[in-house]
């Protein structure tokens, strides 16, 4: 006898809806995403071997049910395998890839996007973050930025970096038993190990029985540019980064 899909047991046992969309579901479902999605998704799900999932196109569904069935089985004839977790677990995962496809504004803001691109350069945010293949890594990619985040979202996010910070880019401060420090994106942790981002020596895992001290820094590296950029030039920056779209689709 030909077993039954697990994604059609589990359809049958919950909601067409998803069920587990609180904020404790999503930061649940981004732990499970980042360690066994992220290395085909991207570490925010902006793709690589995989599809992007920050445009909230999905081709083989978009419903809640569609998603749990792909997550669950995998598909067939793509390298997505399925995935062997609980139900309520494979539905935190579809809560956290709701939150990757946030909208941004339809209208463009104020300012000279021109004069915001100079600024970008200028005023040092090239050094942490990619704009289509350039720029640093140590910050969000922001190629698509206009397309992810609202234009207030993305002025909030550059005089109050900390206000809201992704767990993608929560650090991890560590300092070993023989005293060395190092600090940077926590990408991965189990019982008995740390695996970061450092921004100097790239992919490190550490040993947790080395450590003197562990702190998961839920803060944001990059300092705010309240004092930094006159009003005006805040609005070009905005500007700026609001352009940085992708091709918007025919509905």
């Amino acid at each position: 006898m030909r077993p039954i899909p697990i994604a059609l047991l589990l359809t049958a046992a919950c909601m067409a809806q998803n069920p587990h969309t609180t904020p404790e579901d999503v930061a649940a479902g981004a732990k499970i995403f980042r360690s066994h999605c992220a290395d085909c998704h991207g570490l925010t799900g902006t793709g690589g071997k995989g599809p992007d999932l920050t445009t909230g196109v999905f081709y083989h569904g978009s419903s809640d049910t569609a998603l749990l069935n792909n997550i669950s089985d995998g598909i067939e004839g793509t390298a997505m395998p399925g995935q062997f977790f609980s139900p309520d677990q494979i539905w935190q995962v579809v809560a956290y890839v709701r939150t990757l496809a946030v909208k941004g504004s339809l209208k463009a803001p104020p300012g000279d996007r021109i004069s915001g691109e100079q600024l970008f350069k200028t005023k040092g945010c090239v050094n942490c973050h990619l704009v289509k293949g350039q720029g640093g890594i140590n910050g969000p990619d922001l190629s698509h930025i206009g397309s992810q985040r609202p234009a207030e979202a993305i002025r909030k996010s550059i005089v109050e970096p900390s206000a809201e910070v992704d767990m993608s880019y929560w650090q991890a401060d560590i300092v070993l038993e023989n005293g060395t420090p190092y600090k940077g994106i926590l990408l991965n942790e189990d019982t008995y190990n740390v695996q970061m981002l450092h921004p100097a020596k790239g992919l490190l895992t550490l040993p947790k029985r080395d450590f003197r001290k562990f702190e998961i820094v839920k803060t944001s590296a990059m300092p705010s540019y309240q004092s930094h950029l006159q009003p005006a030039e805040l609005n070009d920056l905005v500007a700026y980064l609001w352009t940085l779209q992708r091709p918007r689709r025919a509905e």
